[in-house]
């Protein structure tokens, strides 16, 4: 079914690449409607001119701001206004915040107070409290890897994917937690429950597109199609191998 939510795209232009626009926008596309697409950053400077050549290919409205004192980061207290007044318009269902910059934590944390869902894009390299302060946050490495072949992030194999202890912990913690009686868990609870406990996690960090390929390919877990009811439509259950 398809998502109408309204979403507001907010773009730190000091802080991420022209590079991620078409994975970006293609993502956004997963959750909702982009109906406000803005950008924050100062025009005048030659920095910007890779964002320049595809803001009016996609429609991405460029905000000036002008840097008044050095060292200090008027982007942002543009983008944290801007995002405030569109906020108290009750036009939306949720923003995107694109940057990897830990200043917008509050901001993130503020929005989602008010029953409104946050999803963040920015590199690894962007601060924790941001990426907690999400609903959901997606890493640019892989956006950028979406528009550039050549940048396609490697499968890790089984064997790296059963020596990440963060990865097994919150794989086993969401099968066990969303599993019935019998141990069996369908997928679809596995990943919210993953989502809630690791906004940040993402099957394509790990070089595999969905989910269920990622569990396969730890071999920590039995994974089975089963039809539901006297319909065609089927599920994905999967079980940890140490509950059999």
């Amino acid at each position: 079914m398809e998502n109408t939510d309204k979403l507001a795209v907010l773009i730190d232009a000091d802080n991420a690449q022209p590079s991620i626009v078409d994975g970006l926008l293609s993502e956004i596309a997963n959750y909702g409607t982009a109906s406000v697409k803005r950008i924050y950053g100062d025009w005048t400077s030659p920095s910007l001119k890779g964002w320049k050549e595809v803001l009016l290919e996609h429609s991405i409205q460029p905000m000036q701001q002008f840097a008044y004192t050095k060292g200090k980061n008027a982007t942002d207290s543009a983008m944290i206004i801007d995002a405030m007044d569109l906020l108290y318009t009750n036009n939306f269902n949720g923003f995107c915040i694109v940057s990897s910059d830990s200043d917008f934590t509050k901001l993130a944390s503020r929005i989602r107070e008010s029953g409104l869902l946050v999803y963040g894009f920015g590199e690894k390299k962007t601060p924790a409290p941001f990426v907690s302060a999400c609903d959901k946050f997606i890493y640019t490495e892989v956006l950028r890897a979406k528009s550039d072949e050549g940048a396609a992030i490697a499968k890790k194999s089984s064997g790296e994917l059963r020596r990440d202890a963060k990865l097994v912990n919150l794989l086993r913690n969401a099968v066990n937690t969303s599993s019935d009686d019998s141990g069996w868990a369908q997928l679809g609870p596995v990943g919210s429950n993953i989502a809630k406990q690791s906004p940040e996690f993402d099957p394509r960090n790990y070089g595999y597109a969905k989910l269920g390929e990622l569990v396969t390919a730890t071999k920590l877990f039995d994974i089975e199609e089963r039809q539901v009811g006297s319909t065609n439509s089927k599920i994905l259950v999967v079980r940890d191998k140490r509950n059999k």
